[in-house]
């Protein structure tokens, strides 16, 4: 006869039989709190409501409450001119006096800037809830992780929007043409925090729902409409005085620092995510 027969401790564990249960069925492992908040899962309707709308009061408690620092706000956009200036992208000024002179446009973009940047954003987050189940979470965590960056730009770098330098000559378009089109121009201006343009949320939500639809749409001229939507979005700001372009830039930084924070949470980035999952229990 042979010798007898040894196993590891290690081949011991990989031959271990898991018991099933009485139908035969071999329960999964069990996963973590971590893993089990991280996994994909059909959202809730009622809770996401809850989620958002108390996020965005949130967040315009927030941004509202900053101290304002006008000084040091208009110190920052005279710099910041003088560095568009430097780079040779000064032009926000013979921009925003061309288009005024053109009423029918100039108006057309107050409402735009006025209305475009809620209605698009949420039409888009409705979209991915329909369509997208499984995706909706990791790229809702994208737009709320860049806005909580925002936040804190808003805090450390207080800036003028180009309608209110004093040093440089900007039409308010808003007030010019009697439109309601930004929340820190005419009567609502005594209720919005007018030194909080740097970054530029119109230009970082626009891009996220250009990404969004443009990755995951699948007619051409939606996608198309996709790339065009913050394209327009940063015509917009800048022809009304609201924006300079370098505001747009640091929208686009915050957004990528959205994308990242919600890759390193579920572990992939949204459009990787399977699109349909079960109902949460």
């Amino acid at each position: 006869m042979g010798a007898p027969i040894t196993r590891t401790t290690e081949e011991a564990e990989m031959t271990t039989v898991i018991p099933a249960d009485e139908r035969g069925r071999v329960p999964a492992p069990r996963r973590t709190v971590v893993q089990r908040i991280r996994a994909p899962r059909r959202p809730r309707i009622w809770f996401e409501i809850v989620l958002i709308a108390v996020s965005y009061w949130t967040y315009s408690m927030i941004r509202n409450a900053v101290p304002e620092q006008e000084a040091q706000a208009l110190r920052n956009a005279d710099w910041l001119w003088e560095v568009e200036r430097a780079l040779g992208i000064a032009v926000e000024q013979s921009l925003n006096h061309a288009v005024n002179g053109v009423t029918w446009l100039i108006v057309t973009m107050n409402y735009y800037y006025a209305t475009l940047h809620f209605v698009v954003t949420i039409g888009v987050l409705v979209w991915l809830y329909r369509r997208h189940p499984g995706r909706y979470a990791a790229s809702r965590t994208v737009l709320f992780a860049t806005t909580a960056v925002a936040l804190l730009g808003y805090y450390l770098y207080p800036l003028a929007p180009p309608r209110l330098m004093e040093s440089v000559h900007f039409i308010d378009t808003v007030k010019v043409h009697d439109t309601w089109g930004s929340m820190a121009s005419g009567n609502m201006a005594s209720v919005s925090n007018q030194y909080a343009a740097m970054p530029s949320m119109h230009i970082g939500w626009s891009v996220w729902c250009g990404i969004t639809i443009a990755v995951l749409a699948a007619p051409l001229w939606v996608r198309i409409l996709g790339w065009l939507y913050p394209a327009v979005t940063l015509v917009v700001i800048v022809c009304t005085a609201n924006h300079f372009w370098l505001d747009a830039v640091g929208g686009v930084a915050c957004l990528g620092i959205g994308f990242a924070v919600s890759c390193l949470w579920y572990g992939a980035p949204a459009h990787r995510l399977p699109r349909m999952v079960p109902a949460s229990p």
